[in-house]
């Protein structure tokens, strides 16, 4: 079975983690969101895994019978079921029952939880261009050259459909070179799609995103801010943890082979 992480912040609280994850939801904003008990079920095509993966509002006592519930919901959407569960004890029980319906536990991805003040004061430098619509450049940034073109395509797709968020961009001679997105909901500020060109990397680029980003979120009187990072993306953890940010948790995307 799954290995736990060995460092992990202090717990969040039940109502914080169902507003992380409900806000989570909010950002990539899935055309369809189902529910069960405990479980929220984003139904959408896309590659986006968080769109398309139940995901838990608890971290313990739930109903493993709901499972197969959960899986038909997907079937009965045309989809392949999946599920995203953070990699903690009183998740044991959902991580034995995936297993035996068959299920394999990929990309593991981290949670991390920080203060939107520290953002800010980490880069105090001007931040770069923030706008409430997603701009042409930004978009264009996001899917710049170096990236899976339909991966990034759905990921701006999902990210414009967010009700209340920030989009940041930096263009040099009209050439877009970075972008990010902050969404605003259930008293957080997550952080999305932080990507920077590869021509363009090592500039500082993502720091003028990230302040842009944060200003944003104290314009709008937030202090917490989320995101979640691939756990083997070392420069992003690095950079990240230069932030202040902490792992909450790590999840593993279920799927079946």
């Amino acid at each position: 079975m799954l290995t736990m992480p060995l460092h992990l912040s202090p717990a969040l609280s039940d109502a914080d983690v169902e507003s992380l994850e409900r806000a989570t939801l909010d950002a990539v904003a899935p055309p369809v969101v189902e529910a069960v008990d405990g479980w929220l079920i984003p139904i959408e095509q896309s590659t986006v895994g968080r769109a398309k993966s139940a995901v838990p509002l608890r971290h313990h006592g739930l109903d493993t019978t709901l499972l197969k519930e959960i899986e038909a919901r997907y079937t009965a959407h045309g989809l392949p079921a999946a599920f995203r569960v953070a990699d903690l004890a009183g998740l044991a029980p959902v991580h034995q029952a995936l297993f035996a319906m068959g299920y394999e536990a990929r990309q593991p991805t981290l949670v991390q939880t920080g203060s939107v003040h520290r953002l800010r004061e980490v880069f105090a430098d001007l931040p770069t261009e923030v706008d409430t619509q997603p701009s042409a450049a930004w978009a264009a940034a996001c899917i710049a050259p170096g990236f899976d073109p339909v991966d990034a395509a759905h990921r701006v797709q999902a990210l414009r459909r967010s009700r209340d968020a920030a989009y940041a961009w930096v263009e040099e001679d009209g050439q877009p070179l970075a972008a990010g997105t902050a969404a605003f909901s259930q008293g957080w500020a997550s952080l999305h799609g932080i990507r920077t060109a590869q021509q363009a990397r090592g500039r500082g680029l993502a720091g003028r995103i990230l302040a842009g980003l944060a200003q944003a979120a104290l314009d709008r009187g937030l202090e917490r801010v989320f995101l979640q990072v691939e756990e083997g993306n070392t420069k992003a953890l690095a950079l990240y943890q230069r932030c202040g940010f902490t792992t909450a948790w790590r999840y593993h995307y279920w799927r079946k082979p």
